[in-house]
């Protein structure tokens, strides 16, 4: 087959490319140029349609086809692309798993990019609503919860009827929508993450043996015992462990927001400690999936000749393929003490688009008793998606499939890399709670 032959045809067996995202130049940010592209786009997608069950983006595009007066992307009002984007929260999985147009195919289809641009030029132009901003600094918010009384009076206004309304009213977070609370203490605070006495480092594959962890704020201020569980089983497995403690917000918020200048802030903040750190030995590994790709492809690609943002980029790992390429050098602990029982797994969109294949799955096999179905679809939670007054209804149609698949197994744990994915499945479900799976490897050892 001749190249031109590779180019035309529809998918291929070549692996996806990413090309760097040029947000400094004059062409990303010219309007009509925007325009013309997303149109482009929208017309191959249009004529496709196999993403159509992926998020509510696409069904709003081919809504607005179906119902203009050509029945064609020609009939949709420039004014109304931009619908598309607002239900687009870059999960990445029509690039990763169903779009046959990315490149090196010729139609350089690359729709979560576009999203982006288009989010950019959307929040360059008209800026966001205090709500959005406030929601999409993860970091400012927890800060502000460690203060006295603070976080006390914080989560009893999440846990009323009043307070929900208010959160409503200001926030715009829907009534029925799952909010995690804030920790007390937070996660610096607490003995079981201090640092320890360093020992001997054993590398394994790429592998240094000694982990730097970047909590996240999620893991900082809402859910530290998902990083306590981590730490533990870490150096249960002779792995030296610490957490940073200077982390700012990865930026996954502000990219979905479109705020790429605030995405440079955070990276001047976070990247040259962590690079340092990379330079002392210590691999970085992060619990939440979206941060993990944050620093493993969109920071890459929006600075690309970065050399401390490649540095990061090359020592950074998912928790449990770190803990994968320890298991195949025999240096992981089987010494499981207690049965995992039923267990609904779903797979994070942000791990999925990692290519690291099922290494959570691989390792949560090895635990005793373990039923594990897995679901392989978005949650459609996404962060602030899945709480907003405007699309919580939608994150939970998305979510509805999985939903309907843990009821029907009954499972004893909901699980996801991403803990707010499973906590808003298991709240469609009617549970309590969702788990980070690294909680079920602790429980297991009996640590």
């Amino acid at each position: 087959m001749s190249q031109s032959d590779a180019g035309r045809r529809e998918g291929g067996l070549e692996a996806p490319t990413r090309h760097p995202i040029e947000w400094r130049s004059e062409e990303f940010w010219d309007e009509h140029k925007l325009y013309d592209e997303l149109e482009r786009v929208y017309d191959i997608c249009h004529g496709c349609r196999r993403c159509v069950s992926l998020c509510q983006a696409f069904p709003t595009l081919f809504d607005l086809v179906d119902e203009s007066d050509t029945m064609e992307v020609d009939g949709v009002a420039k004014g109304d692309y931009m619908q598309v984007v607002d239900h687009c929260y870059l999960c990445d999985l029509c690039y990763q798993v169903k779009c046959p147009y990315v490149p090196p195919h010729e139609w350089n289809l690359d729709f979560p990019h576009l999203m982006l641009r288009a989010k950019a030029h959307k929040f360059r132009q008209q800026g966001a609503p205090m709500h959005q901003k406030v929601l999409s600094s993860p970091s400012s918010m927890g800060r502000l919860s460690t203060l006295p009384v603070v976080v006390q009076t914080a989560n009893k206004v999440n846990r009323t009827k009043a307070g929900r309304a208010l959160l409503d009213k200001t926030l715009h977070i829907h009534p029925e929508a799952r909010v995690p609370e804030f920790a007390n203490p937070p996660l610096l605070k607490r003995r079981s993450v201090q640092d320890q006495p360093a020992g001997e480092a054993t590398a394994a594959g790429p592998t240094r043996g000694k982990v730097l962890v970047f909590a996240t704020c999620y893991g900082h201020y809402n859910h530290p015992t998902m990083v306590e569980d981590m730490v533990a089983v870490y150096r249960h497995n002779g792995i030296e462990t610490r957490v940073y403690r200077g982390t700012q917000c990865c930026g996954m918020p502000k990219m979905e927001l479109g705020d790429l200048d605030a995405v440079e802030k955070l990276k001047q903040a976070n990247i040259p400690e962590l690079a340092a750190a990379v330079d002392q030995g210590w691999d970085i590994v992060t619990p939440i999936p979206s941060c993990t790709l944050m620093f493993k492809q969109e920071l890459p690609l929006l600075f690309p000749e970065d050399e401390q943002v490649a540095k990061v980029r090359s020592a950074t790992f998912d928790p449990f393929e770190y803990l994968s390429h320890r298991h195949k050098a025999e240096l992981l602990k089987t010494d499981f003490k207690t049965d995992a029982g039923k267990v609904a797994y779903q797979v994070a969109c942000h791990q999925r688009v990692q290519n690291i294949g099922p290494k959570t799955r691989e390792i949560l096999n090895l635990l005793p008793g373990i039923e594990m179905q897995v679901h392989e679809r978005c949650s459609g939670h996404d962060g602030t998606y899945g709480v907003r007054r405007e699309t919580h209804k939608h994150s939970m149609k998305i979510a509805r499939p999985v939903v309907n698949k843990i009821k029907k197994q009954e499972a004893d744990h909901v699980v996801s890399d991403c803990p707010l994915a499973a906590d808003h499945l298991a709240h469609g479900a009617g549970m309590s709670g969702g788990e980070h799976p690294m909680t079920l490897i602790r429980t297991a050892y009996g640590i």
